[in-house]
């Protein structure tokens, strides 16, 4: 099992708190950093300096950050055109020696869609748009250097690109795909993603998950392996003083938190880890909700990450 730190900067952060994180994590041995992709926060409260915006983050982390891999959870297919998203993740692939992950979504905030101006079609159009950008970020990844890739469909179209700039990462970087979806999502998840990702959930949702994924895999006829993984959010803590602080700092009820993510002690945490890799999960992304408690990580990276 390896264990991914998983940051949500839209709550208020600035670039240095999230490179000091990074830089934590990769110091203290967790498998990736990863971000989410928004702009602004989700929820009432202070939004203190903003967000800062995911791809110009992972630029700056690929090169003042040397192992871990970096990765977003997810950027939304409304956010970026599908070609310029495939330059910009490539170039960052580039920049940081090949250990970049691309994360992709619909886009579902609809408050920050319209504080910023960007458009948020409905549903079932952000699913095409999902799903044409899916074909073509791939596509112009894994067009051979010399030829041109070219792409007609309801929502975009591409002609003669060059295709241009190759990732690190061969054939391409990994693609992400999360959520609770029963059809589309696992049609998908088997036809583009290397990781599914089920954000939040209980174990019970998480092993319906899967098997819906694995059953879609088979309808596809897929032929190569699918990683999977869960994100949930985690408060950790020495005694009961800490554990209840830790999980007031991410917002959360501490009874909901220990029923519903990675509330406890470090030996509970290690249990309910287990649990998820039981059901087949390989890696667990860690939300960590205050930048400031390097101290959470400290003790997760010395009594949970051994023992998983």
């Amino acid at each position: 099992m390896k264990l991914r730190i998983f940051t949500e900067p839209q709550q208020g952060s600035t670039y240095d708190e999230l490179l000091t994180v990074a830089r934590t994590a990769e110091r203290l041995g967790f498998d990736a950093f990863f971000r989410s992709d928004h702009y602004m926060r989700i929820g009432p409260g202070d939004h203190g300096p903003g967000s800062s915006d995911a791809w110009v983050t992972l630029a700056g982390l690929a090169r003042e950050t040397s192992t871990i891999r970096l990765g977003t959870l997810v950027t939304p297919a409304t956010f970026r055109l599908p070609g310029p998203l495939a330059i910009s993740v490539a170039q960052v692939d580039q920049m940081s020696g090949g250990r970049v992950e691309l994360g992709l979504g619909t886009g579902w905030y609809d408050d920050e869609h319209i504080a910023y101006g960007v458009p948020f079609p409905p549903s079932g159009e952000r699913f095409a748009r999902f799903e044409e950008q899916l074909e073509i970020v791939t596509g112009l990844w894994t067009t051979p250097v010399g030829e041109t890739f070219s792409f007609e469909g309801a929502h975009y179209r591409l002609a003669d690109s060059p295709a241009l700039p190759k990732p690190v990462q061969s054939p391409r970087p990994p693609i992400i795909i999360g959520g609770f979806g029963a059809k589309r999502t696992p049609r998908l998840a088997a036809r583009f993603a290397d990781e599914y990702n089920l954000p939040f959930r209980t174990p019970e949702d998480v092993a319906l998950a899967f098997d819906r994924i694995r059953k879609a895999c088979e309808d596809e006829g897929r032929d190569r392996p699918i990683t999977f993984s869960v994100a949930q959010t985690v408060a950790v803590g020495a005694d009961d003083a800490q554990i209840a602080r830790r999980a007031q700092a991410a917002e959360q009820d501490l009874e909901a938190l220990r029923a519903s993510g990675l509330a406890g002690t470090p030996a509970e945490v290690v249990d309910k880890i287990a649990k998820f890799a039981e059901l087949g999960a390989d890696r667990v992304y860690l939300q960590v909700m205050d930048l400031s408690d390097l101290d959470h990580l400290e003790l997760i990276a010395a009594e949970v990450l051994p023992h998983v």
